[in-house]
């Protein structure tokens, strides 16, 4: 489980195909605190460690993660927006993240918010997948590239998040520009009430 509050960004220094698998090798400032089988949740898509060697680490996306995210997108050189697992003797400074990527949006407007940055995104209008809680709500949370954040101007298939400058410049939103394919995992909460009214 995560928070969404990004710890820093991790650079993808390799990529390998294995079959229907990608095997993506990082490096951070916290390898060295790293140990095999541990999640880090990487743009909100919780991978295990599998290897850790020279100052970096691997961890395996499977054919369900790829489909389902940006990972398939990355190439040499990107930034990864990385968190590790939450600690339970903390604050939640976040919402809730499981690290279970629900879908991909994509950006389709950048707008100044003198200081801050207004950034909207829309995903494919599905109502099935609306009535199972994929949806937004005006002051709900959501998490897009794993960063825990703040609805406003909700439709049926776009939101917009306002982005701090802080978190612009520690996260990997400095590269997302229009066009841009970002990560969301939807609210649980609002997965939950969904489910409740259905039975």
């Amino acid at each position: 489980m995560f928070s969404g509050i990004i710890e820093e960004f991790a650079t993808v220094v390799a990529i390998k195909k294995d079959r229907e698998n990608i095997d993506f090798t990082l490096k951070c400032s916290f390898v060295d605190e790293l140990k095999i089988d541990q999640s880090v949740a990487h743009n909100g898509v919780c991978l295990t460690v599998v290897k850790i060697e020279n100052g970096t680490y691997v961890v395996t996306a499977m054919k369900e993660t790829l489909d389902r995210s940006n990972l398939g997108l990355l190439k040499v050189g990107d930034k990864v927006n990385v968190e590790r697992s939450m600690l339970m003797n903390g604050r939640l400074d976040g919402h809730i993240v499981q690290g279970h990527v629900d879908e991909t949006a994509k950006c389709i407007d950048m707008k100044d918010a003198d200081g801050s940055t207004y950034f909207t995104f829309e995903y494919p209008e599905d109502r099935e997948m609306a009535k199972n809680g994929y949806f937004t709500v005006d002051k709900g949370s959501v998490c897009v590239n794993g960063v825990s954040l703040t609805v406003c101007n909700p439709t049926s298939n776009t939101f917009q998040v306002a982005i701090i400058p802080y978190t612009f410049e520690h996260t990997n939103f400095c590269d997302i520009q229009i066009g841009s394919v970002v990560n969301l995992e939807f609210d649980i909460l609002g997965k939950y009430i969904a489910r409740l009214q259905q039975l």
